[in-house]
């Protein structure tokens, strides 16, 4: 018996071992390490990916909020805009309005002024004629006390002319 024992001896089944293993090794390597290491690249590149693009809609989603917020201070000012020349519009018919009320006033005014005028004027010649004829009633009194044609004429003129005098006027 020996003592000594080789730890590893050297046969044809330890060969054989050898050769099995590096021919399993070759086929595990083309039809297996082959396709995990192409699906731990294919993850890696989705999961890559799907930073990139959560990074892209965050910023189009950043793009979106300012755009948003820039259109809304736009209507906010369009808003403004809009009431300021509603009321620019509403003052000007408002203006336009009593322009056209006191235009109207004043023709209204002036026709009334003008019928006024025609009013005296027509009262005035009735009184006129009132006048003829109460001096023609007087021109009988003094006819009928037998006066003198001179002084009757005299009576006549100034009762006429007190009738177109200012004083029979007012």
């Amino acid at each position: 018996m020996h003592l000594y024992t080789p730890l590893i001896s050297f046969n044809w089944t330890l060969l054989m071992i050898w050769a099995t293993v590096m021919v399993l090794f070759i086929i595990l390597k083309k039809n297996f390490f082959e396709k995990v290491h192409n699906f731990v690249l294919a993850r890696e590149t989705a999961i890559k990916d799907s930073f990139s693009n959560a990074e892209l809609t965050n910023k189009q989603a950043d793009d979106r909020l300012e755009e948003y917020n820039k259109r809304l201070l736009n209507s906010e000012t369009e808003a403004r805009e809009i009431v300021k020349n509603a009321k620019i519009k509403a003052d000007a018919q408002a203006r336009e309005i009593i322009d056209n009320a006191s235009k109207q006033a004043s023709r209204i005014i002036s026709q009334a002024e003008q019928e006024i005028e025609r009013e005296k004027a027509v009262a005035l010649s009735q009184l006129k004629n009132e006048i003829g004829v109460l001096a023609l009633m007087a021109a009988e009194k003094i006819i009928e006390k037998q006066i003198q044609v001179e002084g009757q004429a005299e009576i006549i003129d100034r009762i006429i002319e007190q009738a177109g005098n200012s004083t029979w006027q007012s």
